[in-house]
């Protein structure tokens, strides 16, 4: 069978205050920035699919993939804004949400806060039952009892259930059971199986993740519905796939039943892009910087692979700290997430401090000077007082700025307490917003055991390019990339993600006396399970298959992934994951412990289409001096006045083309600072790199 050449694609990233649609065709990508229509998303996406459309002179109906990705589920979580969600359980248990780790993530703080369970206690019910660690029945499920719960469940009003038993990771038996009946007796209500969503050992992470799934799955089934309904009205009748946290790509039928997997979707596709520059420019340590409009997002690429995780963190109580929020056991780009966007909210707290976020303007009302009925002053705000943003080209020019409605909300808020000037007000609303975001690249590369200044800064998203400058200044990076089309960076890294799909199992086996027939059924049933969602969206595209254990020393509490290699467990790759798994833990812990027994707890398998791979462009030596469009004024803190900054066109800027800073470069999506000291040069690939001029 000929494979179909996919020429024309549509991606769209919904984020929590603008909506980016990206068209590709074999020559040309063609962008859109749309404010997103928060109670009904699809709408933002028709219609920046429609600008695209019209602007590239394309026929909805020669598109031949549509690929999406959303931060909505992450925000239902964040804003407590999902459905009213039931968990069902082994009797004895119905506290693990509350109980968590028996751990304070701050062991001191009288006042601590602990994150609220998204399953009140009071919509948390049990059956008896027990399954052991082997799988084996312990105490027989009553179904009698079953029908008993709909009265309780009905009352409560619930929308969603989670059916989570100790240790259906071993055997899924009585969820399946408990499912069948429910379905049958409440035929409306979507149900969620721990066992689905997440069979591994450790019941809090694993109620948790299947809660969180059922929490959001009402409204993110709704949209998808929703949204596809609507790209069929428009002509658009090719497949949608939907971004995954873990910088894969999945069916829109897959999303709709296992929507936790789209919590972090967006930021992911901003990972995949840094990724792909990182490979392009050569540039093998790299911070990938993602500042859109409600969030900023920080990730590591280290020898041109995003740090991956099998777990992380929503909803914390406490920026950087571990143990503070929910945690969801799926894969994911490992990243930093702060509540710092363009529409972040500043105030001053009740120490008289300057303090952002993590709430957002959003959309609606947006910042003061979006004339939307905002009266709270932003970081977008600030930036336009400081004269970083041009009032009357933002978004393209769709959306006028109101100068004055900026100045009066910071004069407001933040200078009549202070005793500050306008200008003086909206920097130290930048200054706090870019500290905060230094301080957490800070945190999370020595935690990775990994020097900052060794790294380059690679800034999209329509709010990074402005604040870029600032951020590796405090660092003491030395340069700074912003990729073409920036403003739209994650929907335009959507289009180099494979098709992907991961499955893992617990099985606990020493490795010195693995069940190589337990082993390769496990990993069968894997297979089969991925293939069907990969194949789905993939047609004739060739597949690659991963696989890794989850491996540790015998007593430890946590593991490390150690991938396999070969295709049989035989003697040599016994060998082969030992030595990988030494090999791996003393790169983390600089020893190994030579006598102590190894164990395997986990087993996974991921599925994908290869990966796109980047072009590789090469610069010619020549150097084109970029001609300025005009001047604009930018406010300087050091100096406590105004400078003169030339602005530049972007679209104006060729590959070889060269400024110095101070300047302004402007294009449709975002505008890109380049402070004093620092030389700027474009790309090959028209990106533009910005060196700190160190005099050499």
């Amino acid at each position: 069978m000929t494979q179909k050449k996919i020429d024309v694609r549509l991606a769209v990233d919904v984020g929590g205050t603008f909506t980016d649609v990206v068209l590709n065709t074999p020559n040309t990508q063609t962008t859109s920035k749309v404010l997103t229509t928060t109670s009904t998303p699809e709408e933002a996406v028709i219609a920046g699919a429609k600008e695209v459309f019209a602007s590239a002179g394309i026929d909805p109906a020669s598109v031949d993939l549509v690929l999406h990705g959303t931060t909505l589920a992450t925000n239902a979580i964040l804003e407590r804004k999902g459905a009213v969600t039931a968990l069902i359980t082994t009797e004895g248990f119905r506290d693990v949400l509350e109980i968590g780790y028996e751990t304070r993530y701050d062991q001191y703080n009288v006042f601590l806060e602990k994150v609220t369970p998204l399953v009140p206690r009071d919509r948390r019910l049990c059956l008896s039952e027990r399954i052991d660690i082997n799988g084996e029945v312990i105490l027989e499920l009553d179904e009698s009892a079953i029908p008993g719960l709909v009265p309780d469940l009905t009352a409560a009003g619930v929308e969603s259930i989670a059916i989570g038993f100790l240790h259906s990771y071993a055997n899924p038996t009585h969820e399946q059971t408990v499912a069948r009946v429910l379905s049958n007796l409440m035929p409306d209500v979507p149900i969620t199986l721990s066992s689905g969503i997440c069979p591994e050992i450790r019941e809090y992470e694993r109620l948790s993740t299947a809660s969180a799934n059922a929490y959001v799955r009402p409204a993110m089934e709704g949209y998808l519905s929703r949204l596809e309904i609507g790209l069929e009205a428009i002509g658009l009748t090719c497949p949608v796939l939907l971004m995954t946290s873990s910088g894969g790509l999945t069916t829109l039928e897959t999303a709709k039943q296992q929507p936790i997997r789209l919590v972090e979707s967006g930021p992911a596709g901003g990972a995949i892009l840094a990724r792909d520059l990182a490979v392009e420019l050569g540039l093998n340590r790299v911070i990938s910087f993602d500042m859109g409009g409600t969030t900023a997002k920080i990730s590591l690429i280290e020898d041109f692979e995003p740090g991956k995780a099998r777990e992380f963190e929503v909803d914390r109580q406490a920026h950087f700290r571990k143990g503070s929020g929910l945690p969801l056991r799926i894969p994911v780009i490992e990243m930093v997430e702060i509540g710092a966007g363009g529409g972040s909210i500043a105030r001053i707290d009740g120490t008289g401090r300057v303090t952002i976020g993590p709430d957002s303007a959003g959309a609606d009302p947006g910042p003061a000077a979006y004339g939307q009925g905002g009266t709270q002053p932003t970081i977008t705000d600030a930036d336009i007082v400081l004269g970083k943003i041009d009032a009357e080209q933002f978004a393209g020019g769709k959306l006028s700025l109101d100068y004055d409605a900026a100045a009066k909300a910071l004069n407001t808020t933040i200078g009549k307490s202070q005793g500050l000037t306008t200008q003086m007000s909206a920097f130290a609303v930048n200054e706090m917003v870019d500290e905060t975001m230094a301080n957490a690249v800070r945190v999370h590369t020595v935690e990775k055991g990994h020097d900052v200044a060794e790294h380059s800064v690679i800034a999209f998203g329509g709010a990074a390019p402005l604040h870029v400058a600032r951020l590796v200044d405090k660092l003491g990076i030395d340069c700074f990339i912003i990729p073409d089309n920036a403003g739209v960076g994650s929907a335009v890294g959507f289009l180099q993600a494979p098709i992907s799909y991961e499955v893992v199992r617990s099985l606990h086996m020493s490795l010195d006396n693995l069940d190589r027939t337990r082993i390769d059924r496990i990993f069968d049933e894997m297979r089969e399970e991925a293939l069907a969602v990969v194949q789905a969206g993939a047609g004739d595209s060739p597949l690659t298959e991963a696989r890794s254990a989850f491996m540790r020393y015998r007593g430890q509490g946590h593991e490390i992934s150690v991938p396999i290699s070969g295709d049989t467990f035989d003697e040599q790759t016994i060998a082969a994951l030992k030595s990988n798994f030494n090999k791996q833990y003393a790169a983390l812990f600089r020893r190994t412990l030579p006598n102590a027994e190894i164990e395997v707890l986990t087993w996974a398998l991921t599925i994908a289409t290869p990966a796109q791979s980047p072009v590789i462009g090469k610069l010619k030596n020549t150097r084109l001096q970029a001609d300025a469009i005009g001047e604009r004024q930018v406010f300087d803190a050091e100096q406590n006045s105004h400078i003169q900054a030339p602005i530049y066109n972007r679209s104006a800027l060729q590959p070889g083309s060269t400024l110095t800073g101070p300047a302004i470069v402007v294009e449709s999506q975002t505008s890109t600072f380049v402070p004093d000291g620092f030389n700027l040069n474009v790309s090959a690939g028209g990106h533009l790199v910005v060196e700190r001029d160190t005099g050499h």
